[in-house]
């Protein structure tokens, strides 16, 4: 349950669901609010609760620990379209958690409740019966919010740049009937039933608008904000945050880093189980190109074992401090790898599988600073050429150096700063100067 808060401490309670990559952000906010003297609620999921618990702030546990891992090791949960479903489905009772939750709260406590995407559609439940809550969206990745304008992806299918507006309103119509709607709202209206609300016809406009402010976790030369995005919107910046970022490399791993030529790192995230395939053919691909290679995953039986003398596994190494050693990244695009390999500016070979994978992984073509296939996924030969390409373009190389380049340029000018005066309605802007935009 939500403590009382002290007298005259403004509140503020972070509701997060989802993966690790879904809880650093939100522990960056969380360290940064916390900062400017306000009391911090972390609404998290059950499996994450202990290490959110170690950033020293109030944990709130959402759901069973078991909803999120057996999720996980669903194969369905990977599928790029049937794997929204499965997703909400496992967060069904941590939505309904974060309701009771702030159902709870004292009817004259003025609180800001900062939610995951997932979350919005429980928080806008929530601020009905309770004029005290405030609502901030915290949107984690550009995929998060509906657009019709370019760049446009529906998973690996990228939209033409030619292709009507009108059409791509319809893509996205058909998208909600089809893919969205029959699974997440019955669930979600049986909750706003229960409170005598009227039923959500479609949810994805139903997020765009639940919340009363949006920031941007990726800074704006990522991701333009588009016209149709919700407002007030502050455009904010990656929040890249690792509890063990300060922690030393392990002597084992540090030895192998000095032994040999930077290697090229592969992780499939913390939450993948069905990588084993693709552990395989990264590590193929890496010695045909004759690099070593350093194999991220909680899992070890998805490496080959033994691994031999040019590759290393580690369940987990914080990627801030790893990837100033290698030679490139190979990873499923989620945004936070993404982001971390942006500022270490390593090249980056992106091979999604869902969500924002696709997106993400367009992005940082566009940027320059890397490759992305999903095709990769299945077929070594690809993923071989691939990583060979991307080792051997020096385009790339200055592409991920000038990505670096402009991360700590929005650490200097105060990204961060903007997001959390928005979240406390501190002199909130719409936007601010990119210092890198001439």
């Amino acid at each position: 349950m939500i403590s009382a808060a002290r007298a005259g401490e403004p509140r503020v309670v972070l509701a997060t669901a989802g993966s690790h990559g879904d809880l650093h952000p939100f522990l960056g906010l969380a360290a940064a609010i916390r900062a400017r003297g306000a009391g911090i609620t972390l609404m998290v999921p059950a499996a994450h609760a202990q290490r959110a618990a170690a950033a020293g702030v109030e944990v709130v546990p959402l759901g069973d620990p078991g909803d999120l891992q057996a999720a996980m090791r669903d194969p369905a949960i990977w599928h790029p379209t049937r794997g929204f479903g499965r997703i909400w489905a496992a967060g069904d009772a941590a939505f309904r958690d974060v309701l009771a939750g702030l159902d709870a709260l004292p009817d004259d406590a003025p609180t800001t409740l900062v939610a995951h995407p997932l979350v919005l559609a429980h928080a806008a439940i929530a601020r009905a019966r309770r004029r005290t809550l405030r609502v901030v969206a915290a949107w984690l990745a550009p995929s998060n919010l509906v657009t019709v304008h370019d760049p446009l992806t529906f998973g690996p299918i990228a939209v033409p740049r030619w292709l009507p507006r009108a059409a791509r309103r319809a893509a996205w119509r058909l998208t909600e009937r089809v893919v969205i709607d029959p699974v997440a709202l019955p669930r979600l209206n049986a909750d706003r039933a229960a409170r005598n609300l009227p039923p959500v016809r479609h949810l994805l406009g139903h997020l765009m608008a639940a919340a009363d402010a949006s920031v941007t976790l990726f800074p704006p030369w990522f991701s333009p904000t588009r016209p149709d995005w919700p407002t007030p919107l502050t455009e904010g910046a990656f929040v890249l945050h690792d509890p063990q970022a300060g922690a030393p490399l392990p002597e084992p791993v540090r030895a192998f880093l000095g032994d040999g030529a930077p290697p090229v790192v592969v992780t499939a995230g913390t939450g993948q189980v069905h990588a084993a395939a693709f552990f395989a053919s990264v590590l193929a691909a890496a010695r045909a190109a004759g690099r070593r290679a350093v194999v991220l995953t909680p899992e070890r039986a998805q490496v080959p074992a033994p691994l031999g003398a040019d590759a290393l596994w580690h369940a987990y190494l914080p990627l801030a401090a790893l990837l100033p050693h290698a030679a490139a990244l190979v990873h499923h695009g989620g945004i936070g790898t993404t982001a971390e390999a942006l500022r270490a500016g390593v090249p980056q070979l992106v091979v999604p599988r869902a969500y924002d994978q696709f997106d993400n992984g367009a992005r940082t073509v566009a940027l320059g600073a890397g490759r992305a296939s999903y095709v990769a996924a299945r077929r070594p030969a690809r993923l071989a050429t691939e990583l060979a390409a991307l080792l051997g373009d020096a385009s790339v190389r200055a592409g991920a150096a000038a990505a670096a380049a402009r991360i700590a340029a929005d650490t200097r000018a105060g990204r961060l700063e903007a997001v959390v005066d928005a979240i406390l309605d501190r002199e909130a802007v719409r936007s601010t100067i990119d210092p890198t935009r001439t």
